[in-house]
Formats: C-alpha cells, sequence, structure tokens
C-alpha cells in the first residue's frame, strides 16, 4: 500500500506541511500528527511510523525552534535546552530499544494511551504557567527594564 501512496507523492508533501503548521504553532512533536497518519492513512507499521517521525523531527524542530529563539518576546534557556537533550539522547536509545522488542499493537496501544493522557491534562490543567523559584531547582528568568520609575523616594524620606 505505501508503494502505491507513493506514486502519489504530494500526499506526503501535504502531511508534512500539516504536521509542520501543527508543530510551530502548537509544539506538538511531529509524531503527535504523523504516526497516526502514517498508520491509519498510509498503511505504514507503527515501528515504521515511528522511525519516520523521528527523522522528520530533526530538520522540523531545530527550524522551528530557531524561529522561537529569534523572537524577542520569548524567554528560552540555553542551560534547560542542553539538560533535556542530554537526557532525551539518553531516553531515545533506551525507548527505541524498548520498541523495537515490544509488539506493534503494543506500541500502538500505549501510543494511543499517552496521547489520550496528555490531551485530558492540557483541557483541565491550569492555563497559567507557574513560576520556579528559590522553593524548586529551576531558576526564574524575570524580564527586568532599563529604565527607572521616577518619583519620590520613600526610603529617604522615612516612608
Amino acid at each position: 500500500m505505501a508503494d502505491q501512496l507513493f506514486n502519489q507523492w504530494w500526499i506526503f508533501v501535504v502531511l508534512g506541511v500539516f504536521a509542520g503548521v501543527v508543530s510551530g504553532a502548537l509544539g506538538l512533536g511531529s509524531g503527535t500528527i504523523l504516526i497516526p497518519s502514517l498508520v491509519l492513512l498510509c498503511g505504514y507499521g507503527q515501528k515504521s511510523a515511528q522511525g519516520m517521525a523521528l527523522a522528520v523531527m530533526v530538520p522540523m524542530t531545530l527550524l522551528g525552534a530557531l524561529r522561537y529563539w529569534q523572537n524577542p518576546e520569548i524567554e528560552m534557556s540555553a542551560k534547560v535546552i542542553l539538560l533535556v537533550i542530554f537526557g532525551s539522547l539518553v531516553g531515545v536509545l533506551a525507548g527505541a530499544e524498548l520498541a523495537g522488542r515490544l509488539p506493534s499493537h503494543i506500541l500502538r496501544k500505549a501510543f494511543a494511551i499517552f496521547l489520550i493522557a496528555v490531551a485530558v491534562r492540557m483541557f483541565i490543567g491550569s492555563s497559567r504557567p507557574k513560576e520556579k523559584g528559590v522553593d524548586n531547582s529551576l531558576p526564574v528568568q524575570k524580564k527586568t527594564s532599563l529604565v527607572e520609575q521616577g518619583g519620590i523616594n520613600d526610603e529617604a524620606e522615612g516612608r
């Protein structure tokens, strides 16, 4: 079935555009769109779809991250990014090994359960980000103004 679809190459281009828009706009990984599409619409096996989604993710996310990095309104911590990269490199090796050992039908069900759990949590969770501070291990980056406010110095006048 996949060979027949390859003759209609435009399907994959449209799928890529859709995955890119959703990834860039919502921050969702390519797997959220590509894995179900490749399995359900294009007839690929779960493991093949997961491998292809990982391969597509690298150039797509690098370009998307660069666009976010260039936006002065968005704060991105290089330290946090590097720590997550380190962890994810270790994790992807373990995850790929695990995926290779598990039957495809188990992976497919685990993937669906994960998507449902994340969707429910996002839907019912708080819409306000929580600030990390002294009590937590992540630093807070606060925006500061270079222009000081004018006015009366209350401390100097004993108020």
